[in-house]
């Protein structure tokens, strides 16, 4: 993410300093990124570590373990810019550029597969157990990958020619492709909520909206946190393909969040799984 930056300029600006300004030292990315690999590592690694040595289904975990590689690849990411801006030392350059494609692509399509999951759980219960073993899992993850790296190779080939808007326009229309699907389920699930299946009792109607207020707060809790994460870039680029003007402070804002928003779902699954005692529910037999 901190590669924008330094396309966001003005029209005035030379070539040579937009380049420059790019890898100047900046100590609060610094800051950010190493509070990201310091606590971001160990935590998707823990992740990664308990659901692949768990008791549970390695199934039902696997587009959260999908996610949790594509955040170390963030963390790898957050380790070479530090290097880079620290040392200069350029063959790193390309790595950067590359790693940029997993959390502008990679994080948000895992994440709507999370949510997707929800709501085929909810809405269509059949199709969800139709498609609930691990050889579908596989193929969406694939494909998911696929798309990813993708994205990596053309933010590379954005950030070598410096085109801002054509960076621009490839991130917002990818923010609101993604936060439509999330909120498409989100809608789905709450709709569902507010209505009882047919036959059903007492017991029964309360253990089935138990689950579905489970699945509509994971899911409000990522569309939300996509919207504080993303919505900052989006205005940003918006007002840069526009007027021309990159706004330092939203964009730093999104940075931010940016960051902090890798450990929402490893902070999720850990209170699902009742390892962190301060925030833990009962844990969750899926």
């Amino acid at each position: 993410m901190h590669n924008f930056t330094g396309n966001f300029t003005t029209p005035e600006a030379s070539t040579n300093s937009t380049a420059q300004s790019c890898w100047i030292v900046n100590r609060p990315d610094i800051f950010l990124y190493s509070i990201d690999l310091l606590f971001g590592l160990p935590t998707h690694s823990y992740v990664i570590w308990l659901i692949i040595t768990g008791t549970g289904s390695v199934a039902s975990e696997f587009f959260n373990l999908n996610l949790s590689f594509c955040e170390l690849g963030s963390c790898l990411n957050c380790l070479f810019y530090i290097v880079v801006s620290c040392t200069w030392f350029p063959h790193l350059k390309t790595f950067t550029y590359l790693l940029l494609g997993l959390g502008i692509t990679g994080r948000p399509l895992f994440q709507c597969l999370i949510c997707v999951e929800r709501y085929l759980a909810v809405v269509h219960p059949v199709t969800f157990l139709k498609y609930k073993p691990l050889r579908y899992r596989v193929i969406f993850c694939t494909a998911v990958w696929t798309i990813t790296l993708g994205s990596c190779f053309f933010s590379f080939f954005i950030e070598i020619s410096q085109n801002s808007h054509m960076q621009s326009w490839f991130f917002s229309l990818q923010f609101l492709l993604f936060f439509s699907i999330q909120l498409f389920c989100l809608v789905a699930v709450l709709r569902a909520l507010k209505q009882s299946g047919p036959g059903e009792r007492g017991g029964e109607r309360e253990e089935k909206n138990h689950m579905k207020r489970r699945a509509f707060h994971l899911i409000l809790i990522t569309t939300a946190s996509m919207i504080i994460i993303y919505m900052p870039f989006i205005i940003s680029g918006i007002c840069f393909i526009l007027m021309q003007q990159f706004i330092k402070e939203l964009f730093s804002f999104g940075f931010i969040c940016y960051i902090l928003a890798g450990f929402v779902q490893p902070v999720l699954y850990l209170r699902r799984t009742g390892k962190l005692s301060f925030l833990c529910s009962p844990p969750i037999v899926q």
